[in-house]
C-alpha cells in the first residue's frame, strides 16, 4: 500500500492490459448506456462519428477505475474528491486497455495534517497507444501515522 510519504510529483504508474470483449461491451451498454452505437454493430456503421460499434465512455471509465486500483494501491483506497475526463477516441471491441498515471500535484490539507489532496493525470491507451480516455483526478491520501479510529 502507498501512503502520502511514498508519493512524489512526477511519479508514474502503469497498469496491466485489459481486453474489451464484445460480450462485455454489449452487456455494459444494454445495462447502462443503451445507445445504438454501443448496442448494435450494424446500425453503428452508419453513425457519423463512431462509424462502428464503440464501447460506452463510461465503460472505458469503469475499466480505468479497475486498473487504477491495481496499479496505484493507495492506503485506504482511491477516495476521489474531484475528476474531469474526456474521451478523445472511441474504445473498440478487442482493444487492450492499459492506464498510465502521473502524479502532478500534492497539496497538504489546510485543516488536517495527516492527509493531502493528490492530483494525478491518467491516460487510458489501447494496444496501439491511442489515447481513449484522459482524466485529471484528485484523491485524498493519508500519511502512515493516520489513525482511522
Amino acid at each position: 500500500m502507498l501512503y502520502l510519504e511514498d508519493l512524489n510529483i512526477g511519479d508514474h504508474f502503469k497498469s496491466r492490459e485489459y481486453e474489451m470483449t464484445l460480450d462485455e461491451v454489449l452487456e455494459f451498454a444494454h445495462k447502462y448506456d443503451p445507445q445504438v452505437f454501443h448496442t448494435d454493430a450494424e446500425k453503428a456503421k452508419d453513425h457519423p462519428i463512431f462509424k462502428g460499434l464503440a464501447a460506452s465512455g463510461w465503460h472505458t471509465s469503469a475499466v480505468t477505475m479497475r486498473l487504477w486500483t491495481e496499479c496505484f494501491p493507495v492506503a485506504y483506497g482511491l477516495i476521489g474528491s474531484e475528476s474531469s475526463l474526456r474521451w478523445p477516441k472511441p474504445t473498440r471491441v478487442g482493444d487492450k486497455i492499459h492506464v498510465d498515471v502521473e502524479i502532478v500535484s500534492i497539496q497538504p490539507s489546510k485543516t488536517k495534517n495527516d492527509r493531502a489532496i493528490v492530483t494525478y493525470v491518467t491516460q487510458a491507451k489501447n494496444q496501439d497507444d491511442d489515447v481513449l480516455l484522459i482524466s485529471t483526478t484528485k484523491i485524498v491520501v493519508f500519511k502512515r501515522n493516520f489513525d482511522a479510529h
